[in-house]
């Protein structure tokens, strides 16, 4: 174990690409605080995923630290299908088709007239008078005025260039696509295939797709304790709709703000971020917020100052995680925005805007959540430095996680699943114990472990837990000095 790794709460999520590819940047990317490596599947084909996921075991080993692998899957994505680009200009009217008919039904339909094509079949019918269609994030914007059989017609609000295979958002119209696509279908079995420790999917639109996506998971690898957690993309209406149906399905949630920000009102992503933060912790649901946090950093080396505020703004919201997209994948500083996203956390942190002053509420109430809280408040008392926790499953040491101790949390598990997903959760240090050794055996090497990173120190003050046993539950909460 090395001291100068970047220790902080808040966790890091950082999209990989052709500037992270290497061994060598994903170590110094992990000492600067790296801790879940997301992997975009709109993009890259499987030779480079398979590569650079085992560069990432690779790296996490060598540091000696966990790193969660994240298979995004792309989803329903609606596209443009154009054989050439197209200018449209603000006030003018176009026609809008979908690839139910080619090029030639097209032409003999109007002749003129200009036209984008969509990749979706029978989008069309879907569509309303009223219907806003938005283009490539958003930066142009056509409003449906009129709807026949085969085409709609629509004003141009905001006009651009319209070039092939840009992504579409339809705010209020039902894309007819399954929310897992025959893409994701194959994306998914490589995904199972490399013992991914976290899928996310995408355009989530509610909780059966959630109980649709780990049915087939089941299907394919039997075993539940080896299953990826499932991360829930709210990045549409339906979702908002819907949020409290996904939370009860979902293990983990994505706050997408980029096809967000393009549905909702985007003077009201920030309101929303909130309101789903708050909502997701009280269903012990682990947050990621995404989506331009250090965009700038793609092409500078530092950040803007409201890109920083952005970023406290999450981590005094109490997110688990904050993710880096293009500014890891593809910019010219991936280690420099790793390192500068760990600083403002870690910097938040300490402040006293990052203070919880009561503990924060579940949706439910349980023996072990009152376990759990009674270990927080007992740490409390004591003032002691850190809580080590054996688990197995990881389940105890995320109700810890949730009430946001201030105590390091340490947690030790035989289990390489939950050696790395704990990557996810806020304030989770986890120590891998395998073989035949006892959990006392296994804690004491670890409270040795954490002492040599620097996460505690001689003299500290350490309360153990041990939970339940095959014979029934059990708990034993032990205070500790550390040698």
């Amino acid at each position: 174990m090395k001291k100068d790794i970047m220790t902080k709460h808040t966790k890091i999520v950082a999209t990989l690409g052709p500037a992270s590819e290497s061994i060598e940047v994903l170590e110094e990317m992990i000492r600067a605080g790296l801790n879940v490596a997301r992997f975009n599947f709109s993009h890259g084909e499987y030779e480079w995923h398979e590569k650079v996921m085992q560069n990432v075991r690779t790296a996490a080993k060598n540091i000696g630290v966990p790193v969660a692998v994240l298979a995004d899957l792309q989803g329903p994505r609606v596209r443009t299908h154009m054989n050439e680009e197209l200018v449209i200009e603000s006030g003018e009217t176009i026609n809008i088709f979908d690839v139910s008919l080619d090029e030639e039904e097209i032409k003999n339909i109007v002749q003129d007239t200009k036209v984008i094509t969509l990749d979706c079949p029978k989008i069309i019918e879907q569509l309303s008078v009223g219907n806003d269609i938005l283009i490539e994030d958003g930066l142009m914007k056509v409003n449906i005025v009129d709807i026949t059989e085969k085409y709609a017609v629509a004003d141009v609000i905001d006009g651009g260039v319209i070039k092939n295979h840009k992504g579409v958002n339809i705010p209020d119209a039902r894309i007819p696509l399954p929310t897992i696509t025959k893409k994701d279908y194959s994306d998914l079995e490589f995904a199972l295939a490399h013992s991914v420790d976290f899928v996310a999917l995408s355009f989530v639109r509610n909780g059966q797709d959630l109980v649709d996506l780990r049915s087939h998971m089941k299907k394919i690898i039997g075993d539940e304790m080896t299953l990826p957690r499932i991360v829930s993309k709210i990045e549409c209406k339906e979702a908002l709709n819907n949020l409290d149906n996904i939370l009860g399905a979902t293990d983990a949630i994505m706050i997408a703000r980029g096809d967000l920000g393009i549905e909702a009102d985007p003077s009201r992503i920030t309101i929303l971020e909130k309101d789903i933060l708050k909502k997701a912790i009280k269903h012990l649901r682990p947050v990621i917020v995404a989506t331009q946090m250090l965009a700038s950093m793609e092409h500078n080396a530092r950040p803007t100052r409201a890109e920083v505020a952005d970023v406290t703004n999450a981590v005094v919201d109490h997110t688990d995680a904050v993710m880096l997209s293009g500014e890891s994948s593809m910019g010219k500083f991936p280690v420099e925005a790793v390192r500068t996203m760990a600083q403002i956390a870690s910097e938040t942190e300490i402040s006293p805007y990052d203070d919880i002053y009561d503990v924060m509420p579940l949706t439910f109430s349980s023996e072990e959540v009152k376990i759990a809280h009674a270990t927080h408040d007992f740490s409390r008392e004591l003032n002691a430095s850190a809580i080590v926790i054996f688990s197995e499953s990881g389940y105890t040491a995320r109700l810890l996680s949730h009430f946001r101790p201030d105590q390091a949390i340490i947690v030790v598990t035989n289990n390489i699943k939950t050696y790395n997903q704990l990557a996810l959760a806020w304030g989770i240090q986890s120590f891998l114990c395998v073989g035949e050794d006892s959990r006392d055996k296994c804690i004491d090497e670890t409270i040795e472990s954490a002492r040599d990173r620097g996460l505690i120190h001689a003299q500290d003050l350490v309360i153990t837990v041990l939970g339940s046993t095959k014979a029934g539950k059990k708990l034993t909460l032990t205070g500790t000095r550390v040698a």
